[in-house]
This record gives structure tokens, C-alpha cells and sequence, in this order.
């Protein structure tokens, strides 16, 4: 379903309200560096948030230490 026109002849559509936006509310963590990784619907119904996969990552990076020590 379309939506129509602002009536100031804006090209944006009028179901999208942008004004409670924040300008560049990301720009410092963006400009830090960003990765997005995509799980597989299996892994992500075990990781259900950035905290516990990091802890898994990073205890599998300790056993891949120990194993090459």
C-alpha cells in the first residue's frame, strides 16, 4: 500500500515521521568501527544477545591459545 505525498511537494512519504530523530545519535560508534554478523536461526535461538556470543567467542579463543601453546 502506498502512501501519499506530504503535501509540500516532499518526495517522502507521509507515514514516515522522522521528527523524534536524533542526527548522528551513531556517528561516533560508526566512525569507531562496525561489524554486523548475520547467525543462523540454530545459533541464534542459543546466542540471544551480543553479550553471550562475545563470552563464547572469547572462551573459544582461549582454547585455541591453549591448543597452539
Amino acid at each position: 500500500m502506498k502512501g501519499n505525498k506530504k503535501k509540500n511537494g516532499s518526495d517522502m512519504l507521509s507515514e514516515y515521521d522522522f521528527s523524534g530523530g536524533v542526527r548522528g545519535k551513531y556517528a561516533k560508534r560508526y566512525q569507531e568501527g562496525s561489524n554486523v554478523i548475520i547467525l543462523d536461526r540454530d545459533v541464534a535461538k542459543v546466542f540471544h544477545d551480543r553479550d553471550s556470543v562475545n563470552r563464547a567467542l572469547r572462551a573459544l579463543v582461549g582454547i585455541i591459545h591453549h591448543q597452539v601453546q
